[in-house]
């Protein structure tokens, strides 16, 4: 595999926007379709990487950005479920076309390894339900289903949180 996870340039805020945006869309993430308010939520790179940490998967090729993810430690407003002594990841895209070469995973780890040079106890994130091949993934690193820190972000929509403690 020929990617390199790395800390987003801010040349790549709109890029990286509108990466995660389009991959959201097309997954039918966003149940109000192009118009859903979360939208702009996932365009504000600027804001998450100011207030978290937004990591990216480039080729080592071409250098093109085919994925992302935010990473937030507990106290940041990107930090959902993450309580004390944990780290928690947001908003993972992959581009259609950088998909089967283990960038999702790649991008998951990056994010396990951040959280434990932070010297956190454990990871947390949510998930939509019918989100399955994710959910392997999740599995696959060491992550369980936390029922318990289930929640919805917004009537009709309840996220399905996983947690894993860290070594």
């Amino acid at each position: 595999m020929d990617i390199t996870i790395r800390p987003i340039r801010q040349a790549e805020f709109e890029t990286v926007g509108e990466l995660v945006a389009e991959v959201y869309l097309a997954e039918g993430l966003l149940h109000g379709g192009e118009h859903d308010p979360y939208a702009a939520e996932l365009r504000k790179v600027a804001h998450r990487a100011e207030h978290a940490e937004v990591l990216v998967a480039s080729d080592g090729v071409d250098g093109a950005v085919l994925g992302a993810v935010t990473f937030a430690a507990h106290g940041s407003p990107y930090a959902e479920l993450a309580g004390p002594g944990e780290g928690e990841f947001r908003m993972l895209a992959v581009r259609p076309e950088g998909r089967g070469r283990g960038i999702g995973e790649a991008l998951v780890r990056a994010c396990l390894a951040r959280a434990r040079a932070l010297g956190l106890r454990g990871m947390v994130l949510s998930s939509q339900q019918h989100l399955l091949p994710a959910h392997r993934l999740y599995r696959r690193l060491g992550f369980a289903r936390a029922a318990e820190r289930d929640w919805a972000p917004v009537p009709g929509l309840t996220l399905w949180a996983f947690a894993r403690e860290l070594a």
